[in-house]
């Protein structure tokens, strides 16, 4: 039986994990989710806001 994927932080995040945590989740680079991210803060302006709140709601690795 596969064990099923669940969503948590990374312990190779660079802030709190939340990229690399996506990262791992959807199978890409972590490299790649850090700079759609920031280009999410830069141009739609509630990437802060949804980075703290998965900060705080995904558990650990």
């Amino acid at each position: 039986m596969e064990e099923k994927k669940r969503l948590t932080r990374s312990n190779n995040g660079m802030i709190g994990g939340v990229c690399a945590g996506l990262a791992e989740y959807l199978n890409m680079d972590p490299t790649i989710m850090r700079i759609v991210w920031v280009l999410m803060v830069l141009f739609a302006g509630f990437g802060i806001l949804l980075y703290v709140i998965l900060w705080l709601i995904m558990p650990k690795q």
